[in-house]
């Protein structure tokens, strides 16, 4: 079993350890944060890090690498307040990590993929038209990371739009049905399968404590 101590990660080649931590942590969710600029260029760009924060009020949260460089979804964001989030499924995984790419904020990456725009009542920012799961998002607050310059944004979601035949009757959707996309370190996508539900566990009553029975 390959096993890596601190020092021995700081030993590593830096291409090496960038993949090898990023997928130490398991599959990650596969999503399109959507915005536009106070002028109107649309941006959009895959994200591995968005997180629930919780239900009531609805919030997620997601994680920005240090802005040394130009980051303009968060230039966005803290511009216009708005933003959206999108699943990757598997017949725009290509277009959508190609998002990646750093070009320059005057060039939309709606116009050098196949994503098309879409948009929803007044959310000002795009969603990515096709994804099943669509959210309208609301800047709330943002906190750095002090140990590494990191980013964490919290925003709250203002709507949410799915794909027909997705939800169950309990809330649950079900990303299978629409072949949504994970990502496994940074550039590793799969599709997973569904395999079961498990419902609320309770303690087992052999070992509860004799003042809860």
């Amino acid at each position: 079993m390959p096993s890596f101590t601190t020092s021995d990660l700081e030993k590593l080649h830096h291409i090496y350890r960038i993949n090898l931590i990023n997928s130490c942590s398991g599959f990650k969710s596969a999503n399109l944060i959507g915005t536009k600029s106070k002028d109107g260029k649309t941006n959009v760009a895959v994200f591995s890090s968005i997180t629930h924060l919780g239900s009531n009020p609805a919030m997620l949260g997601f994680f920005l690498r240090p802005t040394t460089v130009s980051r303009h979804t968060y230039t966005n964001i803290k511009e216009t307040g708005a933003y959206t989030v999108n699943h990757v499924f598997e017949d725009i995984i290509e277009d959508a990590h190609h998002t990646s790419a750093k070009y320059h904020e005057s060039i939309s990456e709606f116009d050098v993929t196949n994503l098309e725009t879409e948009f929803h009542d007044e959310c000002h920012a795009p969603f990515v038209k096709g994804s099943p799961v669509q959210l309208q998002m609301r800047f709330v607050e943002d906190y750095e990371i002090k140990a590494n310059n990191t980013i964490l944004v919290v925003g709250k979601i203002k709507a949410l739009h799915i794909k027909e035949g997705l939800l169950d009757t309990d809330g649950y959707i079900d990303l299978t049905k629409a072949n949504v996309a994970s990502i496994n370190g940074l550039d590793g996508y799969t599709i997973p399968k569904f395999k079961t539900r498990l419902g609320y566990q309770q303690p087992k009553s052999e070992f509860k404590k004799r003042d809860e029975q």
